[in-house]
């Protein structure tokens, strides 16, 4: 029982930041019907730019974490006003391959500024482990936790109470209306892109503080594409759920099953579960059931 209360509160954890990296793809989806495929790689060069900063130019913590998130707030503008903006209007499936097309001039960029070697984040959290009963915690993790659990909340007030917010949500729900009522629909565009490589940033900088800062943080970024179809692709509460239930699993799996065939199933196990819910609820626990006739 108590190995299993520690996979469990590790998945909660772990989950947590799955599910940060997960709103951005919902945000990007509600407001404009694109499925950011290069979500992964934005929250490995969050990761990698961080380091940068710390290591290379040897910036204090403040300023390095500023400049991410500043890197951050122009990539989401650039993107959106260079790559995305001239897409509307032309079919999804058109815009969605603009953003395959940026995922790999991302990984690119990556390789040719960087290398593909392992590289380590100084220490921004304390690394020893706190013992709760019989649950051992690592203080890293759960230091991110209550990050995101902070940016969360963070999130949901700017959602009810700033104009961009609300323009946010106008927007999701239609764009003709939101037009109509005043809403500048492309400036809503933009600030979700912001939004968007924001918390992937966020993500690989608290994912590169654990697991290190390499290429395969990209991966680790994709796998918040089985928590965005568990939840529900327009949901953002799904997002915060599906993102826990997810790192439960995969802490599951990888404690009970990969032990049994040699490892590296937890690995997969979040894109078994997409698969499942694709065939079994494609539209996600809380996500808009839509019927298409023919």
């Amino acid at each position: 029982m108590d190995f299993f209360l520690q996979l469990v509160v590790s998945g909660l954890m772990v989950g947590s930041i799955y599910a940060l990296v997960a709103l951005g793809f919902v945000l990007i989806f509600k407001s404009t019907g694109i499925f950011n495929f290069a979500q992964g790689e934005v929250l490995m060069i969050g990761a990698y730019i961080c380091w940068a900063l710390l290591v290379q130019f040897g910036a204090p913590l403040w300023l390095s974490l500023l400049g991410t998130f500043g890197s951050a707030v122009c990539l989401g503008l650039i993107v959106e006003r260079f790559a995305l903006r001239p897409m509307i209007g032309q079919p999804l499936l058109a815009a969605m391959m603009v953003t395959l097309a940026l995922s790999a001039i991302l990984n690119g960029l990556v390789t040719v500024i960087w290398g593909s070697r392992q590289e380590v984040l100084p220490e921004l959290f304390p690394s020893g482990l706190l013992q709760l009963g019989s649950v051992t915690i690592s203080q890293q993790l759960m230091i991110a936790f209550f990050i995101v659990v902070a940016l969360f909340i963070g999130f949901v007030i700017f959602f009810q109470r700033t104009k961009i917010g609300l323009g946010m949500k106008a927007t999701a729900e239609d764009h003709q209306v939101s037009r109509s009522l005043g809403i500048k629909v492309s400036s809503i565009f933009a600030a979700a892109w912001v939004i968007s490589c924001v918390v992937a940033m966020i993500g690989g900088v608290l994912l590169g503080s654990i697991n290190g800062v390499n290429m395969s943080l990209s991966f680790l970024g994709m796998k918040a594409f089985p928590v965005v179809i568990l939840g529900g692709l327009d949901s953002i509460p799904g997002a915060v759920i599906a993102g826990l239930i997810v790192g439960v699993l995969e802490k599951l799996a990888s404690g009970y099953i990969d032990p049994l065939v040699g490892g590296g199933f937890a690995e997969v196990f979040p894109f078994i579960i997409l698969l499942v819910v694709l065939m079994v609820r494609p539209y996600g626990i809380f996500g808009m059931k839509r019927i298409e006739r023919i």
